[in-house]
């Protein structure tokens, strides 16, 4: 992906995400509804390859603008939307998911079901992961499916407590089954004093900056290399 398309994809991530975010404050079913638009207009035009890898899940995804480069050689396809809930995830599956017969799934989803104003529980997340894998399994019964920890941000510490047992229950339910994987981001994003390092977050105190992703890069990567060898 190229300068112009990168802040062309951008533009139209923040644009979504506003309209979504509207959306979602009063409580529409269809708030992302303009992502998944603009997932599927860029398809028609530009095909993405069958049987890459897909990335999905809310925006800390989303604005993951250099994932292919990052990930390379592994081909990867970028469906991060917005401040997506596992709900979203699981009900836009059937159009940003099946449809390009994935090697595997990475999903980041469930930290914005844990904020204000009506922070889920921990087992309410654990139930939308399970339903996500569920929807996943019946369409895809082979296909692995990797889940991103919700990591600890400076903005949501005090959720803390719920994230954690969110990730504790969902990292001992891939356990039961060879197919689930569970990557933990944890360690690798908390500083000396045991918080959030806020020199890997941007000036939201959310979502990661370049440093942000070099840290997930250096996660995320090995664990699909080992699991997913390439042919180069």
């Amino acid at each position: 992906m190229n300068t112009a398309q990168k802040i062309k994809t951008w533009l139209e991530g923040e644009a979504n995400m506003f309209l979504g975010m509207l959306g979602t404050m009063t409580g529409s079913p269809r708030a992302w509804e303009s992502s998944i638009r603009t997932f599927e207009r860029r398809d028609r035009s530009n095909p993405p390859p069958s049987g890459a890898i897909v990335f999905t899940g809310s925006s800390s995804f989303t604005f993951w603008t250099s994932l292919q480069e990052d990930m390379a050689p592994l081909q990867v396809i970028n469906r991060g939307f917005g401040g997506a809930r596992m709900d979203d995830v699981v009900r836009y599956a059937d159009r940003i998911v099946l449809p390009y017969h994935p090697r595997a799934m990475v999903l980041f989803a469930g930290t914005n079901d844990i904020t204000w104003p009506r922070p889920a529980t921990a087992q309410l997340v654990f139930a939308g992961y399970q339903a996500f894998v569920q929807r996943l399994r019946a369409a895809l019964p082979d296909v692995p499916i990797y889940y991103v920890s919700i990591t600890p941000t400076p903005s949501r510490w005090r959720y803390w407590p719920i994230v954690r047992e969110a990730n504790r229950l969902i990292q001992a339910h891939t356990q039961t089954d060879p197919r689930l994987h569970f990557i933990d981001l944890t360690e690798a994003v908390l500083g000396p004093d045991g918080r959030p390092d806020r020199k890997l977050y941007r000036a939201d105190r959310l979502h990661p900056n370049r440093k942000g992703y070099a840290v997930w890069t250096a996660v995320i990567k090995p664990v699909l290399l080992a699991d997913l060898p390439t042919e180069e």
